[in-house]
């Protein structure tokens, strides 16, 4: 893995540019199968998609792909610290990364509800009350920037282990997706336990069927902590 980024940064910046453009063009492609996938056998697969929701999942995709240029100058330049090779520190990285952005974003996100910003910014993403998983790229474009930066700052703040960030990386679109797969309930899995506490379809559903709860993305933890937890009534 670093000797690729290596190579990469031997390459003209337009380039390397391209490549990461080009990464997550396939990010957004995996996404979009996996999640029409496990959407295969219900009426939300025909949905059609409007070229409004494709243009700006385009947009969102592009300054994913600034994000990430973003985040290969930084490591280049020495403000973002990278350990290559496996070791038993890419598990608790892994663990800090997820749990960490996983409050971030709930900050993020109750903040954005409680302010000005949902009516100039959010309410794009919530004009779909039975979500598909072209949905989660359907964000405002600062929205989509301040989730990146807070990935940035949050890599500026420590050494992390590679295989921990690509890890999570993967995580994050695998729940992103899952968490729009709306109110079908074939897809739906009754988790019990500690796998209770993950984010699923119907927790996500139940937000943007009712803004005023579950704020969380990967976890229902912070919602619990804070008294914004409500269950879906398909859960029940």
């Amino acid at each position: 893995m670093e000797e690729l980024l290596i190579s990469i940064s031997r390459l003209n910046p337009v380039v390397q540019f391209l490549i990461f453009l080009g990464q997550n063009i396939l990010v957004f492609l995996f996404g979009l199968l996996f999640g029409y996938y496990l959407l295969r056998n219900s009426a939300a697969h025909t949905k059609r998609i409007s070229r409004q929701d494709k243009g700006i999942a385009a947009g969102t995709v592009v300054i994913n792909a600034v994000v990430t240029f973003a985040g290969f100058i930084l490591w280049e330049k020495g403000w973002i610290d990278i350990v290559f090779g496996w070791s038993f520190y890419a598990i608790t990285d892994l663990l800090i990364l997820f749990f960490v952005m996983d409050l971030l974003m709930y900050i993020f996100h109750l903040a954005i509800h409680y302010s000005f910003m949902y009516k100039y910014i959010h309410t794009l993403h919530h004009e779909s009350v039975d979500p598909n998983p072209i949905d989660l790229f359907v964000l405002h474009p600062l929205e989509t920037v301040a989730f990146g930066g807070m990935w940035l700052l949050l890599l500026l703040s420590g050494t992390f282990n590679i295989w921990a960030i690509c890890i999570y990386l993967i995580l994050n679109v695998i729940f992103g997706i899952i968490g729009h797969l709306g109110s079908n309930s074939d897809t739906y899995v009754p988790a019990k336990g500690v796998m209770s506490y993950l984010g699923t379809a119907h927790f996500h559903h139940a937000h943007h069927r009712d803004v005023h709860c579950n704020f969380g993305f990967y976890t229902s933890i912070w919602d619990r902590l804070f008294g914004t937890y409500a269950v879906d009534k398909k859960e029940k």
